[in-house]
Formats: C-alpha cells, structure tokens, sequence
C-alpha cells in the first residue's frame, strides 16, 4: 500500500503540465505529403483519405476499421502502421501500392490538417519534483501507439521496486514536454516504458538524441522496441539497432530457455546463467549484434514455434532477446521481455531488468549523485 501511495504521489507530480496546451506545428511529419509510408492514422483522419483508401480497393477502410478501429487520437493501432500496411498479405500489393501512393500525394496538405497531425504529441514540460541527491531515473510513458495497460502498470510497480531497493529517485511522466536538454541533464537515464507509437517533436526527438549522445543512458522495456512501423528512423537503426518484425501467434505465448549471453559479465540476471521463461517472443529483422551491440540475453528457438499469425516464418537463428551498446558517449539497453505483467515479478527477468538500467545510468548512476 505505501509503495503504491508513493507511486501515485510522484506520477502526479511529474504528469502535471507547467504550462497550458498549445497547438503544436512541429512534429515531424506536420507538412510533409501523404504518401504509402504514411502513418495510417493520418491517412484516415484527411478529409480525403478514406475515399482515396477506397478508390484503389473498397475494402481497405472496412477491412481495417472492423479490426482496429483507427483514425483515434492516441492510443490507436493506426498510429504504428503505414498506409500500405492494409496491403500486408494481398496478392495484389504490387499492383496496388504504386496506385494507393498517387491517390494519397495528390491529397491537399492544409493548415487544419497539419494540426490535426501533431494533435497527438504535447510540448507540456511537466513539474519534475526536486532532484533528492540520489541517482535520477526518468520513467517516460507517452503511449500514442498501442497501449498494454497490464504490461505498463506491472512495469511501473517493479521499477519503483527496484528504485527503492537501488537508491534511486524515480520520476514518471507522459508528457513529451519533459524531453529538453534542461530538464533530461539531471537524469542519468531515461526508461521508455513500453512506449509506442511516436511520441516526440521535431525538438524532442533533437534534444533526447543530443542527451544520449552526449553520455546519457536509455533503458527500453519491450513494447519501447515492438512498432510494426516506425517514423523516427534514429531510434529505431541507430539507437535499437534493429526492428520489430512479429513475434508467434499460434500460439502467441510460448516457454522458451533464456540464456545470460554477456560476454563481460556487466549485465547479469541475478546469478542465472538460463531460465525457461514463458512469455511473447519478439523477432527482429536483424541480429543487432551485427551493428556494434553486445547481446546480453538470447532464447532459444528450439524451444518454440516461431510462425506469425500469417504462418510466415520469424526464426532468426542466433536470436538475442537483450542487448546493450554504447551511443557516442552515451548506453542504451533494451529488453524485449515484458508483455506478460508476472514476468515483472519473476525473479531472473527482474533482475535482468534492474542490472540492465545499472548498466545504462553509467557512472551517474554511482551513489550519490552530484
């Protein structure tokens, strides 16, 4: 109970906006044309979209609407997929997708619509509380994507557990504002909590790189790696260093041996050297290990199916789950354990979790904190 008073009392304080909403211009794809790559949700909230949708093929909008709903203010599943994601699967992509990026580009870009565009992301720079001397962690939880609530909120408690335990100060936020160089300067790593859908401006995403590269850490926690499509290609090649490409759905939850990989013994999960683990396992469309990071945890295929939900075939041989690298002067860590909420209690993925943020705070992280 206290540790949940204590979660509720710092998210008020780090969610509180210090000043107004404004109408925001500048996220990234404000003014930029339509297009097939396009974020569907977009495509559907044009004035014309849904008719260009169905000009190349009536059942585009239908199909997608009877699934997902889309077109929603965040959080919304057409947020993380294009507009030629509708053509996953179709016999006729090749001859549709030429035709749906001509009927998309030919649609007028307006103020209104630039607007109704950044409607979902904020400039809100939230009321951080003081810094306590401790080591600061920065807990960023802005959703426009989809939203796991079970996985987010069982995140959420485990982090607080492993602050209190750390001695760390932890501060949560949703608010895309939080991302200046003034406010991310005292944290000495920021945890994406799950987080999808693009969720920061032009700015932000210029002072969160700036932040990284300049000797910050980041730590992702599973959906934080998990978008069918991204719009902030930094993020997604350089800082991840490789992207979501499914993970099982016959079925989607499946046990599979988890082996501590590091060759460096820097980030460890509690002791462990394997630990069967049943939970939803991502694959990605490269071994990350071949762009300069260091796999610190992998599973093994042998022990699941690895078929999406369109029978296609996600085995990735050598397939890390885990990893870290350094970013310029900065780390990041990402793990893609978390969608199932009693994996957060489970005690190697736990400790897996804690030592990775360790390792990513670098030497801010040291006790105290100047």
């Amino acid at each position: 109970m206290r540790l949940r008073a204590l979660a509720a009392a710092v998210l008020l304080l780090a969610s509180a906006p210090a000043l107004a909403a404004q109408p925001l211009r500048d996220c990234p794809l404000a003014t930029a044309p339509l297009g097939a790559a396009s974020p569907l949700s977009d495509v559907l909230m044009h004035p014309g979209g849904p008719a260009a949708l169905a000009a190349v093929a009536p059942d585009l909008v239908s199909s997608f609407t009877r699934n997902f709903g889309g077109g929603d203010l965040p959080p919304g599943f057409a947020n993380i997929l294009s507009a030629a994601s509708l053509l996953d699967g179709r016999a006729d992509r090749a001859a549709l997708e030429p035709a749906l990026a001509a009927r998309l580009a030919a649609l007028p870009i307006t103020d209104a619509f630039a607007l109704a565009r950044c409607a979902r992301y904020d400039n809100e720079r939230p009321a951080l509380p003081a810094a306590d001397g401790r080591p600061q962690v920065l807990v960023f939880e802005k959703i426009n994507g989809f939203r796991d609530n079970p996985s987010v909120d069982a995140a959420r408690t485990r982090l607080i557990a492993i602050a209190k335990a750390r001695g760390w100060q932890i501060v949560f936020t949703d608010r895309g504002g939080v991302m200046t160089a003034a406010d991310l300067a005292r944290f000495a790593v920021v945890v994406w909590n799950n987080v999808s859908g693009d969720a920061l401006t032009t700015p932000q995403r210029a002072a969160f790189r700036r932040y990284i590269e300049q000797g910050g850490g980041y730590a992702g926690i599973h959906g934080a790696g998990g978008d069918p499509v991204w719009f902030w290609d930094w993020y997604a090649d350089t800082l991840l260093g490789a992207r979501f490409t499914g993970h099982p759905g016959r079925p989607q939850f499946q046990t599979a041996t988890v082996s501590i990989a590091d060759p460096d013994n820097a980030i460890g999960a509690g002791g462990a050297k394997t630990f069967p683990l049943l939970e939803e396992w991502y694959s990605f469309d490269r071994n990350p290990v071949n762009g300069g990071a260091v796999a610190v945890a992998t599973i093994d295929e042998r022990d699941y199916q690895q078929i999406g939900y369109r029978g296609e075939s996600l085995s990735m041989g050598y397939h890390p789950i885990a990893w870290r690298k350094a970013i310029s002067s900065g780390r990041m860590f990402y793990t893609a354990i978390g969608h199932r909420p009693e994996n957060y209690d489970e005690p190697h993925a736990a400790a897996l979790l804690a030592e990775g943020i360790a390792w990513a705070m670098g030497p801010k992280g040291s006790y105290p904190h100047d």
